[in-house]
């Protein structure tokens, strides 16, 4: 075989002597191209890799946003449990923020309807408590 620089490519005569099982009916084992094959590998390999080490990355990112709509959610509900309520609020009941003229809020079980939409305060919108203590909102004014 001869390869660009017309040189002979050394090439493996004997394969009773290599370490790894060949058949006889083989054709004679070139060293450059065992290097091209490996070299190609290595690509391969290497692209293999990159691709799933992108996703990686991708995955890491979509967690950590997810992390942090977790932790702006929990300092939300933190924020409304720290809401002025002269009632104890009971898991599944909707309860509804006012905003008073001096900006503090506070919670009521008069929602802004039963005010004949005339509230003595600013309405801020109403919400869900949930068992786990959270508050989902489930209308507003904004």
């Amino acid at each position: 075989m001869i390869n660009q620089h017309n040189k002979k490519e050394p090439e493996v005569k004997n394969k009773n002597t290599l370490p790894y099982p060949s058949r006889t009916l083989d054709p004679p084992i070139s060293i450059v191209e065992q290097a091209k094959e490996i070299e190609k590998a290595e690509k391969m390999l290497s692209l293999q890799v990159n691709g799933k080490l992108e996703l990686i990355v991708k995955q890491i990112r979509f967690l950590q946003e997810e992390a942090r709509k977790i932790i702006e959610e929990a300092h939300h509900d933190l924020n409304l449990h720290k809401v002025k309520c002269n009632f104890v609020k009971i898991p599944g009941e909707t309860i509804h923020l006012y905003e008073k003229a001096d900006h503090s809020l506070y919670f009521s079980r008069l929602s802004f309807q039963d005010w004949q939409g005339e509230p003595p305060h600013v309405y801020k919108g109403s919400y869900q408590f949930r068992e786990d203590h959270s508050f989902v909102k489930i209308s507003s004014t904004e």
